[in-house]
Formats: C-alpha cells, sequence, structure tokens
C-alpha cells in the first residue's frame, strides 16, 4: 500500500482532491502524520524500519522519498486508512479515503462507514438538523464498540494517538455494567458491580457478596479473556462451550466477555451447521449487541439477518419474519435501499419470509 501512495504522489497525487461536501475538500498533504508519536512508538518505528527495506526493492530510486517523508507517508497511512469491510463487516482490504478521513470518531457515533466493493459511505444514524452538515458534528466508530471503556481507550491510544473523552467513555456505570457479576441469589438479575470493592451487597435483594464470589468472577474472567484470545482468528465450539458452562451464574448476561463468548460460539455453530445451536447462541447474544452497538448499527442488523436466515431453514416462520422485518429496518439505514446487501439477500429473504408466514396462516 506504501509503494502505491509514494508511486501515487510522484506522479502528482498530492493534488488529488477528496471532497467531503460539494465544496469542501482534503488532499494527501492535509492528513495527520503523527510522526513525533510514533517516533516514540518502538513497536511501530521496527516495523516502519522493516517497511522501508521492502520499499526500497519495490519502487524506482528516482521516486524514493527520504527516509523522513517515508516516515511522515506512513504515519498518514497508519492514521487515516480504513478497513474495507464485506457485507458481513469483515476486513477484506485497507484503503485511503482523503475526504471520509475528516470524520472523527466517538464510541456513541451517529454515523456508519459500511462499504459497496471498495467505494465507502457514510450513512448518518440519526436525522440531522441544521441544514448543510457541519462533519464536526459527525462521529463515527474507529474500533469495536463491544469492549470496555478502558479497552477502547488504550487501543485508541496506541493505533490513533488521542485520549478518547466521549461522553461514553465517561459513563461510569456502563464501565461496572460491562465488567458485571451476576448475583448470587439466582432469582435476582440484577448486575454486580464485582471490580468495586466497596459494594457489599446486591443493590436489589440486599445479598452479601462474598470474597469467594469476587476471586470465582476474577478467575473466569481472566480465563475467558485468554481463550477469546486464543480463539482471535478461529473459534472452536468446544471451547466457548467451556467458556460459557464456567461463566453461567458468575458473568452477568450484560459482561461483553459473555457476550464475546457467545459470539464467537454463533459464528462457530453456524460454520458447524449446528443450527439450532446458533439459533440459540444468536437469540441471546441480541440484547448484548443492542445495548452496546446501539438500535441502529450495522453489526445487530446483520445479527438479526443470520438468526431469521436460519429460523428461515429450519421453519420458524414467525420468528424468521420478525428478526428478518427487524433487520431490514436497520440495515435500510446503515446500508440503503440500493445496496447490494439490501436488494439481493434481504429483500428475496423478506419475501420468503413473509410467504411462508402467510402459507402457514391459511
Amino acid at each position: 500500500m506504501m509503494s502505491r501512495i509514494i508511486r501515487k504522489l510522484h506522479k502528482g497525487g498530492d493534488f488529488q482532491k477528496g471532497f467531503y461536501t460539494a465544496k469542501f475538500y482534503r488532499r494527501f498533504g492535509n492528513l495527520m502524520t503523527h510522526e513525533d508519536d510514533i517516533r516514540k512508538d518502538k513497536t511501530r518505528m521496527e516495523h516502519f524500519q522493516s517497511l522501508v527495506v521492502v520499499l526500497r526493492s519495490l519502487v524506482d530510486e528516482a521516486a524514493m522519498p527520504s527516509n523522513t517523508e517515508l516516515l511522515q507517508i506512513f504515519g498518514k497511512m497508519c492514521i487515516n486508512s480504513f478497513n474495507i469491510l464485506d457485507d458481513d463487516m469483515n476486513s477484506i482490504g485497507t484503503g485511503m479515503y482523503l475526504g471520509t478521513s475528516i470524520i472523527d470518531h466517538s464510541c456513541r457515533p451517529n454515523a456508519v462507514a459500511t462499504f459497496d466493493g471498495s467505494t465507502v459511505r457514510i450513512r448518518l444514524l440519526e436525522d440531522y438538523h441544521g441544514g448543510e452538515i457541519d462533519f464536526s458534528k459527525i462521529f463515527i466508530s474507529y474500533i469495536d464498540l463491544l469492549n470496555t471503556a478502558d479497552e477502547r481507550k488504550a487501543r485508541l491510544r496506541s493505533q490513533y494517538f488521542f485520549e478518547c473523552g466521549c461522553e461514553r467513555c465517561r459513563d461510569e456505570e456502563e464501565l461496572k455494567l460491562m465488567n458485571a457479576g451476576a448475583c448470587s441469589n439466582i432469582d435476582c438479575d440484577e448486575p454486580i458491580p464485582m471490580l468495586d470493592r466497596e459494594v457489599k451487597k446486591c443493590p436489589r435483594c440486599d445479598t452479601d457478596i462474598k470474597v469467594t464470589a469476587r476471586e470465582t468472577f476474577r478467575e473466569i474472567s481472566d480465563f475467558t479473556v485468554l481463550k477469546l484470545a486464543e480463539m482471535k482468528d478461529v473459534a472452536y465450539m468446544d471451547v466457548c462451550q467451556l467458556c460459557l458452562k464456567k461463566q453461567e451464574n458468575i458473568l452477568h448476561y450484560y459482561n461483553v466477555y459473555y457476550l464475546k463468548t457467545l459470539d464467537q460460539a454463533f459464528e462457530s455453530a453456524i460454520n458447524m451447521a449446528k443450527w439450532e445451536d446458533a439459533i440459540g447462541y444468536g437469540l441471546r447474544l441480541k440484547d448484548g449487541f443492542k445495548k452496546y452497538n446501539g438500535s441502529f448499527h450495522p453489526l445487530y442488523g446483520l445479527l438479526l439477518l443470520k438468526i431469521g436466515k436460519i429460523q428461515l431453514f429450519k421453519k420458524h416462520f414467525t420468528e424468521a419474519l420478525t428478526n428478518i422485518n427487524d433487520s431490514e429496518k436497520i440495515l435500510r439505514v446503515t446500508h440503503g435501499e440500493e445496496h447490494d446487501l439490501y436488494k439481493t439477500q434481504l429483500i428475496p429473504l423478506l419475501c420468503q419470509a413473509a410467504s411462508e408466514y402467510d402459507l402457514m396462516n391459511k
């Protein structure tokens, strides 16, 4: 990617304009380099130095910038690149979009970046009032929202070199919820802030929070984090089931590590064609996905679509119609009616589900 950027700049690419309105645009030269931050980052500098060696064999000497210029190009590429996503929101490539790079991050975004092939589209998740759009008020998320504030901040700090201070990162109640344990009273579903040792009893049912319960919570949480890291590339059903069994009555159903385990189990069940298991995991995942990603987020919409598609296949027509219909309301906003996902996948499934539902009820 760097060699392509270098060649493009050598041929006058710095004069290319990336418009984000009819009048306003950005050029490559307008992008921030974060040169000083990268120089202080040992891992990034090691990566950069190895890239320079390879670049010298790929780029003609006449077009090769100085090491200082290369570092600036590298910085702009690292900070301003987008992961190009397929219809399932999986990363399939990386691209730089000059106009789109104007948009800042928030952990509670009001817009989302989706892709039609390699074309990026920024779509608003809520109504915008006030005439021409002020891009200083438009935010997307650069990272996975199914993480605690501390994890999100660390990722943004290490990858993008800024400290996130958005409203969500300051939400102490959500931080407690994302790390919550289950109440020892199995008839109570109150989330327990296990990391807050000043809380001695359940706020709802007054059940004591024992020291042993805190220790077990920490042990299971650490075990889950370790196993999730090991399944970064491939999800294993047996590992997911082991984690879920250990988490039962220990992690609250809004705990992000429980939700991440469910997500892995859901995808693993699909890959193994264990359809009823997949439906079960998906239904347990719905509420948490909606809570942390938002009501109008492509990941939540795709989850509903996948659940509905499996339910349709298994002839659960009423449930399938409900989930696919709910997915349509979301993906119409996040992708638009002209997107291939909406036109060629969602709408045919919705029509099929509606037809099967009508036949069933005749």
